[in-house]
């Protein structure tokens, strides 16, 4: 049986020497690209398979990158997590996904044990603090997904532009008092929607946001939400993500709350769930796949020393109006009727 094919196979049948094969199988920008493509060619018509082991040892890369995500079961992180892994795949990297179930601790755990072993590491929505995030980017390049941080790549959606649509689209309709539950307190996002929100008030006059708290960022932390957004005598109510979005929509028919003709539901992100409910949820779309991939290609960009570091890369929204969302069928309250709301909300917060 014939011996496996070698470097120096391909280095005779693409005319080249056989550092020059390392080269551009290793570190391709040191190659010019039609030497490349010549040597690529002739990999391919061998049936040449680089040993990975090996070419670490030389190179010192491992051609994997680390991912990790505060909760795979959630649609958002397991898009972009699919994302990544074809982005990847097609660039010759392999991903390590790793799962914080929304633990800090775990979290920080999970990144620095993974940064030993990758070329490169994406956190997605990572919920440690600043402190604990510039160590790890001092271990490894980090590329960070909805999160921003000196010096370091980040990937985000406008989430100041999230806010302005969803709220634009219910002042519309004609809602005057919407009720908005957030997610995590450690959430990098919902502090910017946060702000978004106190940007958009000024825009749109008479309109009051009643921001009732933070809550997990699932079903259950919508159905929580729910009897406190109603508490507010809003008329709509505008969710952290559509996981609890469609808690909230889940809760409020239990009570016999019509939506949308009693109360509007707008989410954030438009996974597929959104279009498998009843009535069907008007929400934000993300590009959440295209997320994925904008982080690979950040990372890979990133792991080159030589190139100038790119500024921050900000995705575009789309509102998407579905069902959920109607002109309310009660007029706005009146100043007095809201007063009575402000203070029994605050006696219920007491």
């Amino acid at each position: 049986m014939a011996g496996a094919v070698t470097v120096r196979d391909v280095a005779r049948l693409a005319s080249v020497s056989a550092s020059t094969v390392s080269r551009a199988l290793s570190a391709s920008e040191l190659v010019a690209p039609h030497t490349r493509d010549r040597i690529l060619a002739a990999a391919r018509q061998l049936g040449y398979s680089a040993n990975t082991s090996a070419r670490s040892l030389i190179t010192g890369r491992t051609s994997n990158f680390g991912l990790v995500v505060p909760d795979l079961e959630n649609p958002y992180f397991a898009s972009v997590t699919k994302g990544v892994q074809s982005r990847a795949l097609s660039e010759g990297f392999a991903v390590f996904v790793a799962d914080s179930d929304e633990d800090v601790r775990t979290e920080i755990e999970l990144a620095r044990k993974l940064a030993s072993q990758v070329d490169g590491l994406i956190l997605c929505s990572p919920r440690m603090g600043n402190r604990d995030l510039a160590a790890v980017t001092e271990s490894t390049t980090v590329v960070l997904v909805n999160r921003q941080l000196p010096q370091v790549h980040s990937i985000t959606v406008d989430d100041t532009e999230i806010v302005r649509q969803a709220l634009g689209h219910l002042y519309a309709l004609g809602h005057r008092t919407v009720a908005y539950a957030g997610g995590p307190a450690t959430s990098w996002s919902d502090g910017q929607r946060r702000n978004g929100i106190r940007s958009a008030l000024s825009d749109l006059p008479g309109l009051k946001v009643a921001e009732i708290g933070s809550f997990r960022p699932v079903f259950g932390g919508g159905m929580s939400a729910a009897d406190l957004a109603v508490a507010t005598g809003a008329t709509a109510v505008l969710a952290y993500n559509d996981l609890m979005a469609l808690g909230i929509l889940s809760r409020l028919q239990a009570r016999g709350i019509n939506v949308p003709a009693d109360m509007s539901v707008v989410g954030i992100d438009d996974v597929s769930a959104a279009t498998l409910v009843s009535p069907a949820l008007t929400t934000v779309r993300a590009p959440l796949q295209k997320v994925g991939t904008a982080a690979v290609d950040a990372l890979i960009d990133s792991i080159f020393p030589d190139r100038p570091p790119l500024p921050p890369e900000t995705l575009p929204v789309e509102l998407i109006v579905r069902a959920s969302t109607s002109v309310p069928s009660r007029p706005p309250l009146t100043s007095r009727e809201e007063a009575g709301l402000d203070e029994r909300s605050s006696n219920a917060h007491q």
